[in-house]
């Protein structure tokens, strides 16, 4: 399945949100594996970014959903990456 990565800000409502509940976090993951998306890894981070996320899923389309999930929930922008292994690219870039 493709990987994705979403970068993340937060909104100043969901700073609030996360102050009140960090665990809220956890339960909007649940919504997202619902949604066919598996989470490989996520980290918060300092930065130009609040959170970086790393999504396994079958198509860009149930990405699309999860980025409108987020932003519904306190998230104030996504910036989402499709992202390929190393030996993904090299295959991609070898002359046939």
């Amino acid at each position: 399945m493709p990987i994705y990565i979403a970068l993340t800000n937060v909104s100043s409502e969901g700073r609030k949100a996360i102050k009140e509940d960090p665990a809220r976090i956890k339960a909007n993951n649940k919504e997202i594996e619902a949604m066919g998306v598996k989470i490989i890894a996520q980290y918060a981070t300092l930065g130009r970014y609040d959170f970086i996320n790393i999504f396994e899923a079958p198509n860009d389309e149930a990405i699309y959903r999860v980025a409108l999930n987020l932003t519904g929930r306190g998230v104030d922008r996504v910036q989402t990456l499709p992202a390929r292994t190393l030996d993904e690219f090299i295959a991609a870039t070898k002359k046939k």
